[in-house]
């Protein structure tokens, strides 16, 4: 995973928990912090991936989120991204978090969107 553009941790442990920071639609594989193609859609799907990959490294898995929120600088993109959302989730099994969708005035690089995941690893 790509150095944080902030000065923030990831993600963190607190307990069962596992809170992602906010992720952008960040490439992985670009050098340097590159946002992906796609708009606000292709943005959400990759930072759903990126904070995949996240929760892996924590030994946790799609299923084990419970919520997200989703940060947009333009509501007329919600249509698109919740498409784009749902498909992500689909893939896993059609999970469905709890979840915010939140209109913000700016977000770092310029991005269209960003997004926060917690998940719950204790069980029940």
């Amino acid at each position: 995973m790509s150095t944080p553009i902030g000065p923030y941790t990831p993600i963190v442990r607190a307990g069962p928990w596992l809170i992602c920071s906010g992720q952008l639609g960040l490439d992985p594989s670009a050098e340097g912090p590159v946002l992906v193609a796609g708009g606000a859609a292709g943005q959400v799907a990759q930072a759903l991936a990126n904070a995949e990959r996240l929760l892996a490294g924590e030994g946790a898995s799609v299923a084990d989120i419970v919520k997200t929120t989703v940060f947009l600088t333009d509501m007329g993109d919600y249509g698109a991204v919740n498409d784009a959302y749902t498909g992500f989730f689909a893939a896993a099994g059609d999970h469905r978090p709890a979840r915010s969708a939140v209109a913000v005035a700016g977000l770092p690089m310029g991005a269209l969107a960003e997004v926060e995941v917690w998940a719950y690893t204790g069980g029940g």
